[in-house]
């Protein structure tokens, strides 16, 4: 099932500036280490399900989530989209039962599903 989660994203939003968009201090994060990295990945699923510690990334990543789904990143950088994409698709792809359970965790009803589809689909 690939839902949303911005997780994922996951990934790469903060706490919000107090401004229209996300702290950019993670910005510089390297989304494509942690996708590649399978050990590192499923690290961070863990986290992210409440099911092993966190990083201080992690954690920050973790409560902006759910707004992050909510809105399709609406308060994302055009960076921060660029880094939740290549950290969802990497779930999607190499560890989608941890991508399931976070859909699920995060979009129970499948509200978002789409819009996030669509989200991760675009290249802006």
């Amino acid at each position: 099932m690939k839902t949303i989660i911005a997780f994922c994203a996951l990934v790469v939003v903060v706490v919000a500036f107090p401004g229209d968009t996300y702290d950019p201090r993670y910005d510089n994060f390297n989304a494509q280490e942690l996708a590649d990295n399978l050990r590192l990945l499923k690290s961070y699923g863990k986290c992210f399900l409440d099911e092993g510690p966190c990083t201080p990334e992690g954690a920050d990543f973790k409560k902006s989530i759910p707004e992050a789904l909510r809105t399709t990143c609406a308060k994302c950088t055009p960076k921060q989209r660029e880094l939740i994409r290549i950290v969802v698709r990497a779930f999607q792809t190499k560890l989608p039962d941890v991508w399931e359970q976070l859909a699920k965790k995060e979009d129970p009803n499948g509200e978002y599903k789409e819009s996030f589809e669509a989200f991760l689909n675009r290249s802006d």
